[in-house]
């Protein structure tokens, strides 16, 4: 019996109820207190997992994805560890076991699906030794703390080399991730999309234009969105990847729809985006050998939360609320709303605090001049770099209210809105935001 392990799980325990009562997230303080108290804490519990464990990379979806996949491991009768609130840091990552052990301190789980930030695969890595990692996409995000793109690559290579019998399941319609994994010598397997869904709408600014190999500009044959689409290199012959798991048939509109292997796949979910997602999480079940037969009937029950498209019902108003906190990701999330016909107004709610990256200039490569339509009925900006948001939609002559204050923002939109509402954030603001539509959400109750 190790006292100081089970003392740490106490404790961890402990925090995460106090910070829940309080109203606060509190697993990253969980993680802390545990690692102050019992350092090899992480390694020792994600050893004791049985089967395999799953960690999700990549720079937009990660959360869907993890989640997705837990959800369809534990739809086949496995038990699971999982990060599910997002939290994908060192302090987030031991969170999730040791909220997840007995209190023995040991943890009974066949398999663990965790996300994880790319740039905290150096510390959690070593920890917990992944047998599989599924990567989404490369995107530019957060210069201030990630830098330019390639460093974000260069971690992930130098980690992913470290663990050399951990296979990769890739997005292959995304050059830079397939040249990461080619590149690495780990054995891949690789999903996407082979033919064109839809023509894109948007003057993205697209990463990874030129071939990682040879420096050669890459030649497209289309575009999905970004970077993300069919690729080769004329000079080196790099090119997109045959993908294992192919989505056919892609229908996009009030919901999704595709074939994959011999099955139809059918999710109530708006945005191309989520397709890729849950291609991913179908192609991480599939490669740890399960027939997928109840991969369906998971997509049926899964409910994305966390702000990924989440809905509510405030007073007869419809709310959605989602993530957005990168060009790419933003430009899809203005691709979701703008799939809706009908009337409707937005939120968006932009901080800069350190989670967030305190560079902002990205807003100026988001498409919104998409958002001058007629359905478009309002526009508030709130959140603390509101003045900012208000003067990006200025330079695309948009007309926005402005007020910092999101649950006033709410509030003014229910009360005299069009009964139908996106709430657009970015990271800091997500939890909050959302603390803010449950509490709106349970006052009629």
């Amino acid at each position: 019996m190790n006292i100081r392990r089970i003392l740490a799980v106490w404790a961890a325990k402990a925090a995460g109820f106090a910070c829940k009562k309080m109203g606060r997230q509190g697993v990253t303080w969980a993680g802390k207190i545990a690692l102050k108290i019992y350092p090899p804490v992480l390694k020792e519990l994600a050893s004791e997992v049985k089967k395999d464990i799953f960690v999700v990379c990549g720079t937009n979806g990660k959360t869907t994805t993890n989640n997705m996949l837990c959800a369809a491991l534990e739809a086949e009768g496995q038990k699971v560890i999982c990060n599910h609130t997002g939290s994908n840091m060192l302090n987030g990552v031991v969170a999730a076991f040791v909220l997840g052990a007995g209190l023995n301190g040991h943890i009974k789980a066949d398999y663990a699906c965790i996300e994880v930030d790319e740039a905290s695969t150096r510390y959690i890595f070593p920890q917990i030794k992944p047998d599989y990692m599924v990567m989404t996409n490369l995107f530019r995000d957060q210069l201030d703390r990630y830098g330019e793109i390639d460093i974000t690559m260069n971690i992930l290579e130098e980690m992913i080399r470290k663990v050399p019998k951990m296979k990769l399941i890739v997005n292959g319609d995304d050059a830079l991730s397939a040249y990461l994994a080619m590149d690495s010598g780990n054995d891949s397997i690789y999903y996407g999309i082979s033919k064109p869904v839809m023509k894109s709408k948007t003057n993205e600014i697209r990463e990874g234009r030129f071939c990682k190999r040879c420096g050669e500009r890459l030649q497209y044959s289309f575009y999905h969105y970004s970077q993300l689409g069919d690729y080769k290199c004329p000079k080196c012959g790099f090119c997109r990847p045959v993908p294992k798991y192919d989505a056919s048939d892609v229908q996009v509109g009030d919901q999704l729809s595709f074939r994959v292997e011999d099955k139809k796949i059918i999710a109530n979910y708006k945005g191309f985006y989520n397709v890729y997602n849950i291609l991913a999480a179908y192609a991480g079940i599939r490669t740890a050998g399960f027939g997928a037969e109840h991969f369906q009937n998971m997509l049926k029950k899964f409910n994305p939360e966390n702000g990924r498209m989440e809905q509510f019902r405030i007073q007869g108003t419809s709310v959605t609320l989602n993530l957005a906190k990168n060009p790419a990701g933003f430009n899809q999330n203005i691709s979701a709303v703008m799939q809706d016909s009908e009337p409707k107004d937005v939120i968006i709610a932009i901080n800069d605090n350190a989670q967030d990256g305190i560079d902002i200039s990205w807003l100026w490569d988001v498409d919104f001049d998409r958002f001058r339509e007629e359905s478009i009925r309002s526009i508030t900006v709130s959140g603390i770099r509101c003045q900012d948001m208000r003067l990006r939609l200025k330079y695309v002559d948009i007309p926005s209210m402005l007020e910092a204050d999101i649950e006033k923002a709410v509030r003014s939109r229910v009360a005299d809105g069009t009964g139908n509402l996106y709430v657009l954030v970015n990271y800091t603001a997500l939890f909050s935001t959302r603390n803010i539509l449950k509490k709106l959400e349970g006052e009629q109750k």
